[in-house]
């Protein structure tokens, strides 16, 4: 069994897919590791938002879970564009597990996601000038590589190029410039050196899968819940719009006061339960200006979900589709659902996944800043 640990939900199913590409039977647990026959066990610790400290313990709890349950080796899973508490996760995990240091490989050629001299570069821009500047929790705003990360307490870190050699200890960030420089890193995994970083990274390290696994299932009512305010959530739900498709937000007034009354949810949540009587997509989003407030922002999600929750509890739903990971695992926690399997990769970082146990509709889920691919918002 291979264990990864991830510091979302998106992030945890992305990998998980990866694996379910390469043929493994992959599994997501909101916190706790538990048994299972799974090939893949995906943790997520729910710690990018957590005070440092916090989510190292997080993390090194996670490691021994997974160390218990007999994991062969561990991945940690870094954003690819660095949010979050990453080399406070990463020095907790080699400590945890006793091992020399990380090869951290965040960037993803994939999606034009790169490093080179110390740069990070998102199509070809330095990341400062993309829309991650304007991140409402963790804005990009310098293309320095070592000021998007906190410095380790206990670890030296460094950069490497593709085919340098790993020195005796500390954290080093291999630069990626191209799809083959992943496959040059993935070369010196070792099980004295945890791995870490982005899909790419993680793919490189599995063996090719001998057939192209197959998802068959069929999708039902459609409730799209958008929580994300990234350009690719806005085009999105303006587009369908366009196309017909019934849009809901939450109150205006939510944007100042961030009160929400139980006039307002019952409304609200009254409207979309009749829209899904007569459509077979309807969509749930924010809808209000983007907010520079972290706390706003999180309250306004938490709104999101509670609607969200409501109205899956009065409307049959077949296939709820979740964008955003703050929205996704808080979806996910106030259903209750804490272990999900992976039933299909859409596209890359696009996961459909299956609550354990059943009874429970689709969930597919994707990060705020990916885009919908077209056949499956085609209707």
């Amino acid at each position: 069994m291979l264990g990864v640990i991830a510091d979302d939900l998106t992030g945890a199913a992305e990998i998980g897919a990866v694996g379910w590409r390469h043929g493994l039977r992959a599994e997501i647990t909101l916190g706790n590791a538990q048994d299972s026959d799974a090939d893949l066990i995906c943790v997520d610790t729910d710690s990018r938002s957590c005070d440092p400290l916090e989510a190292g313990k997080r993390a090194a709890k996670a490691a021994g879970m997974l160390q218990d349950c007999g994991a062969d080796w561990i991945f940690k899973k870094t954003d690819s564009i660095l949010r979050g508490n990453v080399t406070q996760e990463i020095e907790a995990i080699v400590k945890r597990l006793g091992l020399f240091g990380a090869l951290l490989v965040p960037a993803n050629p994939s999606r034009e996601r790169t490093i080179v001299n110390g740069q990070y570069f998102v199509r070809g821009q330095l990341i400062h000038q993309t829309e991650f500047a304007r991140d409402p929790k963790h804005p990009r705003m310098s293309p320095n590589v070592l000021e998007l990360l906190a410095s380790p307490l206990g670890l030296p870190i460094s950069f490497g190029k593709p085919g340098d050699l790993l020195p005796e200890c500390g954290i080093v960030i291999g630069e990626v410039a191209r799809a083959d420089d992943i496959f040059a890193w993935a070369q010196l995994r070792s099980q004295q050196w945890l791995m870490a970083g982005g899909a790419d990274f993680f793919g490189a390290l599995l063996k090719p899968s001998a057939t192209a696994p197959q998802s068959h299932y069929t999708r039902g009512r459609e409730l799209f819940v958008c929580g994300s305010a990234s350009e690719a959530t806005r085009n999105f739900v303006a587009g369908q719009a366009q196309h017909g498709v019934p849009v809901f937000s939450l109150p205006d007034k939510l944007a100042n006061v961030g009160e929400f009354d139980a006039a307002d949810v019952a409304d609200l949540v009254s409207g979309v339960v009749a829209a899904l009587e007569q459509e077979s997509r309807v969509i749930l989003h924010v809808g209000l200006p983007q907010v520079s407030d972290p706390s706003l922002a999180e309250l306004l999600a938490t709104h999101l979900v509670c609607v969200a929750k409501a109205v899956l509890g009065k409307a049959d739903v077949g296939h709820v589709f979740a964008e955003g990971g703050a929205t996704a695992v808080a979806l996910a926690r106030c259903m209750g659902w804490h272990r999900l399997a992976v039933k299909a990769e859409v596209t890359p970082g696009v996961v459909t996944l299956s609550v354990i146990g059943g009874g429970s509709p689709l969930l597919t889920i994707k990060p705020g800043s990916y885009c919908w691919p077209e056949h499956l918002i085609t209707r």
